[in-house]
């Protein structure tokens, strides 16, 4: 058998097992994140949640930190964002502030979202996990639009790329985790068009 081979073969017994507690333990830390926040959260009680055993985590994660850490990392690169390219830099600010709007309304991240932010500001592992794994690359798609854009010459040569980047992500990302608001598509349409004329100020006054 070769090694492609192995890689498509699908689990089976003691590898479903594995998984299906990995699920389980995954399913009840995030559950008692949102109930508790991270700061109450231990690992005794993720165990009672998930119905295993303490040898059942520990072999796995050797604290809390690593726990949560690794799992939220897994959870947030399953929705890493694509980048548009339609060649028009408004249809391209809209398609990923839809795509930014699904990902902030995902249910999970509705839940603990704002807790981990909070907890990131005492957490310095937490807070290079968050700006390496859910900051930067949204921010790589946001820079590859706006370049695109200059290029084009949709936006001045001289755009200041870090502001513009900010005008582009803050707001609904503020909206959405902070006030725990909605955006219904007439909200993204304003949404759009406002942040296409504060792109074209965004400019390097040196």
């Amino acid at each position: 058998m070769t090694a492609e081979q192995k890689k498509r073969r699908p689990a089976t017994g003691g590898a479903v097992l594995r998984e299906r507690v990995t699920e389980a333990i995954t399913k009840a830390a995030f559950a008692e994140l949102a109930e508790v926040g991270y700061a109450r959260l231990s690992m005794e009680a993720v165990t009672r949640r998930a119905d295993v055993g303490k040898a059942a985590l520990y072999r796995r994660w050797p604290s809390k930190q690593a726990m949560i850490t690794e799992l939220v990392r897994n959870k947030v690169t399953e929705t890493l964002p694509h980048t548009p390219a339609t060649g028009d830099l408004q249809a391209d600010l809209r398609q990923l502030l839809t795509a930014y709007r699904a990902q902030l309304a995902h249910p999970l991240l509705a839940l603990i979202g704002a807790e981990l932010l909070a907890e990131s500001r005492r957490d310095s592992t937490l807070a290079r996990m968050l700006h390496t794994e859910v900051a930067a690359p949204r921010r790589r798609a946001a820079h590859t639009i706006l370049q695109s854009a200059v290029d084009r010459g949709e936006l001045p040569p001289t755009l200041d790329m870090e502001l513009a980047t900010d005008l582009l992500i803050a707001p609904l990302a503020f909206r959405m985790v902070i006030l725990d608001e909605h955006s219904d598509d007439d909200y993204l349409e304003t949404l759009t068009a406002a942040t296409l004329a504060a792109l074209k100020a965004a400019v390097r006054r040196h």
